[in-house]
């Protein structure tokens, strides 16, 4: 027993003389609360705190302001603080296309990406929507505009994949934007909406609940997570959407940064925390109950997908029409 615990104290002990951080170390969120980047930050939090990862504690911060301009450009403007790091989703690359905010992901300092998030085609349990091929033949069937889709934020991913959704049937949908993927999930649990593409994690436990149906995954292939979460239904089971008879594939990077100016062996501190946090089984139960993709990049690597991804969403959102003038 006395061999196991130093081997576990070795394995999250830092290297010698590498740095650490002498305060507390503030997180911020550019979302609202409730949604998937949210709740990652969040699980984040808890793990390190109780694992002992870091000497010092992590502090949630939720800065959503301006489709998360409000944070982005607070990290931008903190340079040189190891103190501070960011979480992003696609509002990374959307935010300043959109808005012409002074911001670009490489005015930060890109330390991680922790995993690709999916999207899913989710309906309320009540609505005769059965598949993906169902809801896809009632909006070509309907008028203009006769359906809802609920989605985080104006001109961000989940709008973008809205208006991929009405290129595939022909139609136009009613986009009504939402603050976070938790009020989306639960406009559509209400029945206030006939559908949303929110992220696994922000509308599973309705999913399990049995308040909403889960038709296709936006992705070129199937979930791995084989766990029924459903008396029928693992995400496993899911289709892809373009199987289903919609063609469109989208998915989401959950990825750190810090502010520009930090030093490597400040951003070493956190790949190595992260990774850390990623061997934990408590990772991997959260992992496979948001159904993530877990690719894990750093350095270079990382790098150059950013400014792939940057150049995918400037096309998508020009063909939009979502550009800022």
């Amino acid at each position: 027993m006395a061999a196991a615990a130093a081997a576990c104290a070795a394995l999250f002990a830092p290297a010698a003389g590498a740095w650490e951080p002498s305060k507390p170390i503030e997180f911020v969120v550019p979302a609202g609360t409730g949604g998937g980047a949210d709740q990652m930050a969040r699980f984040i939090q808890g793990v390190v705190a109780k694992n002992n990862l870091a000497k010092q504690p992590i502090v949630v911060v939720n800065k959503s302001g301006g489709a998360g301009a409000e944070g982005f450009l607070d990290v931008k403007g903190d340079k040189g603080n190891p103190h501070k790091i960011v979480i992003t989703l696609s509002n990374l690359f959307t935010t300043p296309l959109a808005t012409g905010v002074p911001f670009n992901w490489r005015d930060m300092t890109p330390v991680a990406m922790l995993a690709l998030d999916q999207f899913v085609l989710w309906v309320n349990a009540d609505s005769p929507y059965k598949t993906a091929k169902d809801y896809v033949q009632a909006v070509k069937a309907g008028g203009d505009r006769s359906f809802k889709m609920a989605g985080t934020g104006s001109k961000q991913e989940d709008q973008i994949i809205t208006v991929l959704v009405e290129k595939a049937a022909g139609k136009k949908i009613t986009y009504v934007p939402f603050k976070g993927g938790g009020d989306v999930a639960v406009q559509l649990v209400g029945g206030h909406v006939n559908s949303t593409v929110n992220n696994p994690i922000e509308a599973e436990s309705h999913w399990r609940a049995g308040k909403l149906r889960a038709l296709c995954v936006f992705d070129k292939q199937p979930m791995p997570y084989k766990t029924k979460l459903t008396a029928t239904q693992s995400w496993a089971d899911l289709p892809t959407c373009s199987s289903a008879g919609l063609p469109v594939d989208y998915v989401m990077l959950r990825g750190i940064f810090m502010a520009p100016g930090v030093s490597q062996d400040q951003v070493d501190f956190y790949i190595d925390l992260f990774k850390k946090v990623r061997a934990l089984p408590e990772w991997k139960d959260f992992m496979e109950k948001g159904a993530f993709n877990q690719t894990f990049m750093t350095g270079e690597e990382y790098f150059n997908w950013l400014g792939r991804n940057e150049q995918m969403h400037r096309v998508l959102m020009k063909e939009a029409g979502f550009l800022a003038q």
